[in-house]
């Protein structure tokens, strides 16, 4: 499969939680002694600092997305500029949202099967946007991603400038958050 990315499925939020639980109960039988603390090897990343929580992101998607941001972005703050469940389910609400910040942005979204969907490809310029709709990706008449002008609908299939496959379960779905980090 040479020349052709792979996207790895991100451990859900709700993964997270039991694992944390499970830490939880393993703690109580027997406490390790604490690691000690050094700074970070010059080749580790940052892990990127986020003004506020995220309620698509858990912790370890957040860490696993920083390995692959590129360097002009590694160690800047992230700054939550749009997120569904507080400035509502609208596309026009995102553009207004994303008005003056030019620092490179970060889109993502859960839908209602708690899928997480991540950028797949190399080739990250082929946005197109209008009032009614966002689509990321195109192949044969069909966009990799595609969100319509309420924020509810969306739509993914298998997409050339990406070399993705469908990023969801269905290729139809509705969308339960989405938030546009700003990346400086």
């Amino acid at each position: 499969m040479k020349g052709r990315w792979r996207y790895t499925r991100l451990p859900s939020q709700v993964e997270d939680a039991l694992s944390a639980e499970e830490g939880e109960e393993e703690e109580g039988e027997t406490a390790p002694a604490p690691a000690p603390i050094s700074a970070p090897a010059p080749e580790d990343p940052v892990e990127p600092q986020l003004a506020e929580a995220s309620q698509v992101l858990g912790a370890s998607e957040i860490k696993q997305l920083s390995l692959h941001l590129p360097p002009r972005v590694t160690g800047h703050p992230w700054s939550l500029a749009f997120c569904t469940s507080r400035d509502g389910f609208s596309l026009r609400s995102l553009y207004r949202q994303m008005e003056g910040h030019s620092g490179p942005v970060l889109l993502v979204l859960r839908d209602q099967d708690g899928q997480v969907f991540k950028w797949t490809g190399s080739n990250s310029f082929f946005v197109k946007g209008d009032l009614d709709s966002l689509m990321m990706g195109s192949s044969s008449g069909q966009f990799g991603l595609w969100l319509d002008g309420d924020l509810y609908h969306g739509g993914s299939h298998p997409c050339a400038t990406f070399n993705n496959e469908v990023l969801a379960r269905q290729e139809q779905f509705c969308i339960k958050e989405l938030e546009a980090w700003v990346l400086s």
